[in-house]
């Protein structure tokens, strides 16, 4: 025998169980409603509460979040209503430190933060050159400024570019200062060297320049490199065969020593005998203060008569 009350009605004890009603089956057995229940003692309690499964209670089931209040956490308390409705990224100030690191932002200068769409911090001048250059003494002391500075001939466009001027009047003015400089007698020489410009010292003053700088020691080329750099100059370009065939004797030694001076340098591969041909350089030019190789002197004069060469 069943100790739970109402046992003969089964929709009856899915009612008590449930706590709400439970429409009958048509087929139930229509039954005399059974005595209500009697209140649970201090024995039953427990079995009651076995037989009864807990009800959730305070917790309410997963929802779906809900585009704009979801973001909202539901579950704040009363007295931070404002920071509940604040974005999450958003700090407050009544918020606790949650030890966050927010980065600082950078400055470029103090007060102003820096913006992507800022431009460099410094833009480049265009400078104004030309303008005070009409006057030639103004021109010709431009002139002397840079030529004094350079290392090596400077040809007139490149004078002309730096000053912002025609390159023919820098051409102009060029040949006046040279022949000015050549009139007065000055210590210096402005010569034209292969394409380009330089000042050198004059010749008159050669060996006091060479006693302060060299301290009464030249580095003089030997006669077989002055005989050998002859034949490279009046020949050029040549291979080594042809300059030891005209010299009788191999120049070998003596051309590694013109290329380590720089006087020399090579220029191609001959088509026919694949030698190496060699000519002179600008250095070279400087040194004798020649523009171009056509400035040498002839060698018709310093030749012998044919017929010296024939008693020969």
């Amino acid at each position: 025998m069943s100790d739970t009350p109402g046992s003969d009605d089964p929709e009856a004890d899915l009612e008590r169980l449930i706590g709400r009603t439970v429409p009958r089956s048509p087929h139930a057995v229509h039954a005399p409603a059974p005595p209500a229940a009697p209140e649970p003692t201090g024995e039953a309690a427990p079995r009651a509460a076995v037989d009864d499964p807990p009800q959730p209670t305070g917790a309410e089931p997963d929802r779906p979040p809900v585009p704009g209040a979801a973001d909202v956490a539901e579950d704040v308390p009363s007295s931070q209503p404002e920071q509940a409705l604040r974005g999450a990224d958003e700090p407050c100030e009544d918020a606790p430190d949650q030890g966050w690191d927010y980065p600082e932002p950078e400055y470029a200068t103090p007060g102003r933060p820096i913006a992507e769409e800022d431009g460099p911090a410094e833009e480049p001048i265009e400078e104004q050159v030309g303008e005070d250059l009409a006057d030639d003494a103004a021109l010709e002391s431009a002139l002397e400024a840079l030529l004094l500075v350079v290392d090596a001939p400077v040809d007139e466009a490149s004078l002309a570019s730096a000053l912002g001027q025609d390159a023919g009047r820098v051409r102009t003015v060029l040949n006046r200062m040279s022949a000015d400089y050549t009139a007065d007698g000055r210590g210096i020489d402005l010569r034209r060297a292969g394409e380009g410009w330089r000042f050198y010292t004059r010749d008159r003053y050669a060996p006091y320049v060479e006693r302060m700088l060299l301290d009464g020691q030249r580095a003089r080329l030997t006669r077989a490199a002055l005989e050998t750099l002859a034949v490279v100059a009046y020949r050029q370009p040549v291979t080594r065969a042809r300059v030891s065939a005209v010299r009788g004797v191999n120049c070998d030694g003596v051309l590694r020593t013109l290329l380590t001076r720089g006087l020399v340098e090579e220029a191609g591969v001959e088509e026919q005998t694949q030698g190496t041909l060699f000519r002179t350089t600008e250095l070279f030019l400087e040194r004798l203060g020649l523009s171009s190789v056509q400035e040498l002197p002839p060698l018709a004069p310093l030749l012998p008569d044919i017929d010296a060469i024939d008693d020969v």
